[in-house]
C-alpha cells in the first residue's frame, strides 16, 4: 500500500498534552467512596427539591449527562480568553465539575473533554474500574451507561458536597 504511513504508538498525541498522573484517577475503594458520596448528595438534593419535578427531569436540570451534552455545556461556557469581551452575556449553565470515564474505548470519544474543561476552569475527575466505570457512572444517573457527566453549579447540597471533595483532593 503506497502513501500509507504506519501508525507510531510511541508518538505523543498533541491533544493529550496535559498528562494525568496515576494519583488523579479514582478507582477501587476511592471510586466506591466517591460514587457513594455523590449518590448521597443527589438523594439529599432531591429531597430538598421544593418543585417536586419528576426524577429524570430533575436530574437533567442538575447534571449534564453524556459526552455530547457535557461538550455542549462546556462550549457555551465563557473561556478564559477573549470570549468575555466578545460575549459579555453570562453563560446559561456553569459546570462545577466534570466526571469522565478514563478507560473507555476508543479513547478519542472523551479525549477532548479535559482540554475543553481546563480552558473553562472546570475541574475534571477521572474514574477507572476495569472496564466497568461507565456502568457505575450510568447507575448514578439512572441510565445503563455514561461516559461523562457534568454537575451543574446550582448551589444545592450536591454542589456543596462536590466542593468539599474538590478542596480535599487538591
Amino acid at each position: 500500500m503506497r502513501g500509507v504511513t504506519p501508525i507510531n504508538p510511541q508518538k505523543k498525541i498533541e491533544a493529550d498534552s496535559n498528562p494525568v498522573k496515576e494519583s488523579d484517577y479514582y478507582e477501587g475503594e476511592r471510586l466506591t467512596h466517591l460514587l457513594d458520596l455523590i449518590q448521597r448528595g443527589i438523594e439529599t438534593s432531591k429531597l430538598s427539591n421544593v418543585n417536586s419535578l419528576p426524577e429524570k427531569i430533575w436530574l437533567k436540570k442538575q447534571i449534564a449527562i453524556g459526552i455530547n451534552e457535557v461538550t455542549r455545556v462546556l462550549e457555551r461556557t465563557n473561556s478564559n480568553t477573549t470570549d468575555q469581551q466578545q460575549n459579555p452575556r453570562p453563560p446559561l449553565v456553569q459546570l462545577q465539575v466534570v466526571i469522565v470515564v478514563a478507560d473507555c474505548k476508543p479513547r478519542t470519544l472523551t479525549k477532548h473533554i479535559p482540554n475543553l474543561a481546563a480552558s473553562r476552569n472546570v475541574p475534571v475527575l477521572y474514574i477507572r474500574d476495569n472496564k466497568r466505570a461507565s456502568l457505575r457512572l450510568g447507575e448514578l444517573v439512572k441510565l445503563k451507561t455514561a461516559l461523562a457527566i457534568g454537575v451543574k453549579a446550582r448551589g444545592n447540597d450536591l454542589n456543596l458536597l462536590l466542593q468539599q471533595i474538590l478542596t480535599r483532593d487538591s
